[in-house]
C-alpha cells in the first residue's frame, strides 16, 4: 500500500532554505516580537538577527570549516535559538544537547563523537558537566555571554545526510528521544521541505505565538522553531530551560497570558493541559467560560493519540480549535502523516480502540510493507522504515497497529500487544494500558500496567481502577484468554521517554506489593520511571500505637462497663496476679482487634491482591471477631449465675459459636493455596 500527495514545492528554489525565511522575516519587520520569555521580556527579530550575526562572525574566527558541526549546550532557550542561527548563518551544522540533564547530555556528545564535532557552545557553568569525553578547549567570546570549546582540528563536511534528494548542504543533526539517543543528520532540503509541508497543512499566519512544550534537544523543537520563525510568527519561551511536564498549570498560564495561539506537544501534554475537570455539556460549549480562548491550533505527536483522547480534548476548547495528531520520524524532520476529527467520516462505536494516523502531508509518501509503516521524507527520498505497524482502512486512512519492539514471546509464537491494550482501554475505569511479558520461575506472564483517566467523566473517571478478576472478566470473549494479562499493576500515569512516547523499560516489576508503585512522570533526567514503596510499613506501626491505646483505655474502663468483674480483692495469691494478666491480655486483644478491624483490610488486600473481594472481607472480619470477642465474652461470663441457662446459653451461641466459625473461615484461608501475582488458574 502507498499513500502520497503532490507538493507545491518541487518548483523552489535549491539555494532556498528555512534560514532565508528567518533573514527575510527579521529584514520586513525588525520590531516584530520573535522570542517571548515573558509579559515585558521581548526580543525582537532585528535584534535576534544581529545577535545570531555576532555570533556566527565568532565562529567563522574561530575557523569554523564549512559544515563544521557546533553542538549547542545551554539552558537559557533564547541562546540556544541564537546559537542555532548562527551555526546556520556560519555555514555549519547545529546539534542541540540537553543541559539541564548533564547525563543525558554527555550520552549525547558522545553519540557526535563519531561526526568530529568542531565546537561545543556553551555556557560555562554547563561545560564541565558536558565535556567529559571529547577534551574540547575553551574560547571566550567577547562579550563574555557565553564559552566556546573549539576544537583545532578540522571537522567533516556533512553535505551526505539523511535529508533524501536535493539535500545539497547538512543543516542539523537531531536525536532520537530513545534510553540512548542517536544522532540522526537532516539536511537543509529535508528541514526545509519539512517546514512547508507544515505550513501548507496548519497555515500558519505573522500572527500566530507558538510554544513547544518538547525539551530543546527533541525532535520537536530542534526542528520546530521554523514553525514560528520562517512564518513570522512568535515564539513563547518557558521562563527555565524546558516547560515542566509536571505543571501543566505553568504552561497553562503562560498560554492565556502570552496569548498563545498555537500549541505543540505530546500526548500526556496535552491531556494535562486540556482535560481537568468536568465534561462540558452543549450549553456550557455555548456560554461557559472556555480554556485557552486564544488557541486556535494544536499539534500532538510523539505517541500514539486515541480517538476517545481526541474527542475528550476538542469537546473542552472552544469550537473551531484545530487538533492535529502528527506522526513522524526523526529521520523526517517530525513530519510524515497527520489526522484530524474532521477526516472521519462517520462516527466510530468504541473509539478507545483507535489510534488514527491519518492521511501523510505534502510531498510524503507511506508504504505498507508486510504490515510496517515505511515512510518518504519529504521532496523525496527512500522509504525509511517506523518499526511502527499500520492498516490501510476502507476511508483511506491509516491506523497505528502497534510497534515491532513491543512484540511479546510467547511458546505459541510472538504478540502484538496493542490490540489487548486498546481492548483494555474500553474499560470505564482506564484511561492507560501497557501489556509487558514478565518472566517467572521460567514462565513468561503477561502484566497489564494500567492508569486511571486523567479526569475525564466521558471515560467515566469514578468508576475504581480493576482487579485481575474484574479486567480478565471484562477482557474474557475479547481476546484470547492465552494473551489475556494474569497480573495487573495500578499506576499514576504511565511512564514516558523525554520525546513523550511510552516508555516500557521504564515500567515496575511485579515483585512488590503492586497498588502502591506509582509511576513518576518525568524525572529531572526527562525520563520517567516507577518507584516501589512500602506504604505497610507506616501502616502497621499505627496499627501497633492504635492497639496500646485502646488496650490501655479498655483496661481502665472494664470496672465502669462490667462493674465487679475485675475485682480481685478475695483472690490470694498468685492467682490474683495471674488472673490480672489475663484481663490485660484480654484488653491487649481488643485493642487489636479494634485497630486491625480499622485497619486490616487494606493490610490483607495488598497481601492477596488478586483474591474476590468478599473474600477479603470475610477473612478480616473473622480475625478482628477473633480479638475483640475475649473481653467481652469473659467479663460476662464472670458476672452470669452458673445456674442462669437462658443467660449462659445465650453466650454461647453470642460468642463461641462465632469464635468456632471465625476460626473455621481463617484455617480454610490458610489451607488454601497461597496467592501469587504470577499465578492464574484459567478457572478463576
Amino acid at each position: 500500500m502507498t499513500q502520497g500527495s503532490e507538493s507545491v514545492r518541487s518548483t523552489q528554489g535549491t539555494t532556498d532554505t528555512v534560514l532565508h525565511h528567518f533573514e527575510r522575516w527579521a529584514r520586513d519587520t525588525p520590531e516584530a516580537p520573535a522570542l517571548i520569555a515573558g509579559p515585558k521580556n521581548l526580543l525582537p527579530y532585528g535584534v535576534l538577527d544581529a545577535r545570531a550575526n555576532r555570533l556566527a562572525h565568532h565562529l567563522l574566527a574561530c575557523g569554523l570549516p564549512p559544515g563544521g558541526l557546533v553542538a549547542i549546550g545551554t539552558t537559557q532557550p533564547a541562546e540556544i535559538v541564537v546559537g542555532i542561527l548562527a551555526v546556520l548563518k556560519a555555514g555549519g551544522v547545529y546539534a542541540v544537547l540537553d543541559a539541564e540533564a548533564p547525563r543525558t547530555g554527555r550520552r549525547q556528545l558522545a553519540a557526535l563523537q563519531s561526526l568530529a564535532p568542531f565546537a561545543l557552545l556553551t555556557h560555562a557553568p554547563h561545560r564541565a558537566a558536558l565535556d567529559t569525553a571529547l577534551g574540547l578547549r575553551a574560547i571566550r567570546t567577547d562579550d563574555g555571554a557565553a564559552e566556546i570549546a573549539a576544537r583545532p582540528a578540522h571537522a567533516p563536511d556533512l553535505t551526505e545526510t539523511a535529508g533524501g534528494a536535493g539535500a545539497t548542504a547538512g543543516a542539523a543533526v537531531l536525536f532520537t528521544a530513545g534510553a540512548e539517543p542517536r544522532p540522526v543528520p537532516v539536511g537543509h532540503a529535508l528541514l526545509l521541505a519539512a517546514h512547508s509541508g507544515w505550513t501548507e497543512l496548519a497555515r500558519p499566519t505573522p500572527q500566530d505565538r507558538h510554544l513547544i512544550t518538547a525539551r530543546p534537544d527533541v525532535t520537536a523543537f530542534a526542528a520546530g522553531w521554523t514553525r514560528a520563525l520562517c512564518t513570522g510568527g512568535s515564539l513563547v519561551l518557558p521562563p527555565g530551560p524546558s516547560w515542566p511536564s509536571g505543571n501543566p498549570q505553568q504552561v497553562r498560564t503562560a498560554v492565556d497570558v502570552r496569548k498563545v495561539t498555537v500549541v505543540h506537544t505530546d500526548p500526556a501534554g496535552i491531556a494535562a493541559l486540556v482535560i481537568d475537570g468536568p465534561r462540558p455539556t452543549a450549553a456550557d460549549r455555548r456560554t461557559g467560560p472556555r480554556r485557552l480562548r486564544s488557541l486556535r491550533l494544536a499539534t500532538v505527536t510523539g505517541d500514539r493519540l486515541h480517538l476517545d483522547e481526541l474527542d475528550a480534548v476538542h469537546v473542552r476548547l472552544r469550537p473551531g480549535v484545530r487538533i492535529l495528531n502528527v506522526y513522524g520520524l526523526t529521520e523526517t524532520a517530525g513530519v510524515g502523516t497527520c489526522f484530524e476529527l474532521p477526516q472521519l467520516p462517520a462516527p466510530v462505536s468504541e473509539p478507545e480502540r483507535l489510534s488514527l494516523l491519518g492521511t501523510p502531508f505534502a510531498g510524503c509518501e507511506v508504504h505498507l510493507r508486510d504490515g510496517e509503516i515505511h515512510l518518504a521524507p519529504p521532496g523525496g527520498g527512500d522509504a525509511i522504515p517506523t518499526g511502527d505497524l499500520g492498516v490501510s482502512r476502507p476511508d483511506g486512512l491509516l491506523e497505528y497497529a502497534g510497534r515491532i519492539r513491543d512484540r511479546i514471546p510467547l511458546q505459541a509464537g510472538h504478540f502484538d500487544p496493542h490490540a489487548v491494550e486498546a481492548a483494555i482501554r474500553t474499560h470505564p475505569g482506564i484511561g492507560g494500558a501497557l501489556v509487558a511479558g514478565v518472566d517467572m520461575n521460567g514462565q513468561r506472564r503477561l502484566v497489564a500496567y494500567v492508569s486511571p483517566p486523567p479526569g475525564d467523566p466521558a471515560w467515566d473517571a469514578s468508576a475504581p481502577l480493576p482487579e485481575i478478576h474484574g479486567l480478565r472478566d471484562h477482557l474474557a470473549g475479547v481476546v484470547l484468554k492465552e494473551v489475556s494479562p494474569t497480573v495487573l499493576i495500578r499506576l499514576r500515569a504511565l511512564p514516558r521517554n523525554r520525546g513523550g512516547q511510552e516508555d516500557r523499560s521504564a515500567l515496575p516489576l511485579p515483585t512488590q506489593p503492586v497498588s502502591e508503585r506509582p509511576a513518576v512522570h518525568g524525572s529531572k533526567f526527562g525520563r520517567a520511571s516507577a518507584t516501589v514503596t512500602d506504604p505497610d510499613g507506616g501502616r502497621t506501626v499505627a496499627a501497633g500505637c492504635l492497639t496500646v491505646v485502646l488496650a490501655f483505655l479498655t483496661l481502665v474502663f472494664t470496672p465502669l462497663v462490667w462493674p465487679g468483674s475485675t475485682d480481685l480483692s478475695l483472690v490470694p495469691q498468685p492467682w490474683a496476679a495471674l488472673f490480672f494478666l489475663l484481663y490485660v491480655a484480654e484488653s491487649l486483644a481488643f485493642g487489636a482487634g479494634l485497630a486491625f478491624l480499622f485497619t486490616g483490610y487494606r493490610l490483607i488486600e495488598r497481601r492477596e491482591r488478586g483474591r474476590p473481594p468478599g473474600r477479603i472481607r470475610t477473612v478480616h472480619l473473622a480475625a478482628s471477631y477473633l480479638l475483640l470477642a475475649w473481653w467481652p465474652q469473659d467479663n460476662a461470663y464472670r458476672l452470669a449465675a452458673k445456674q442462669d441457662w437462658p443467660l449462659q446459653a445465650l453466650l454461647v451461641y453470642a460468642f463461641n459459636i462465632p469464635l468456632m466459625i471465625a476460626g473455621l473461615i481463617l484455617a480454610v484461608h490458610v489451607a488454601r493455596k497461597p496467592y501469587s501475582p504470577f499465578d492464574f488458574e484459567d478457572k478463576d
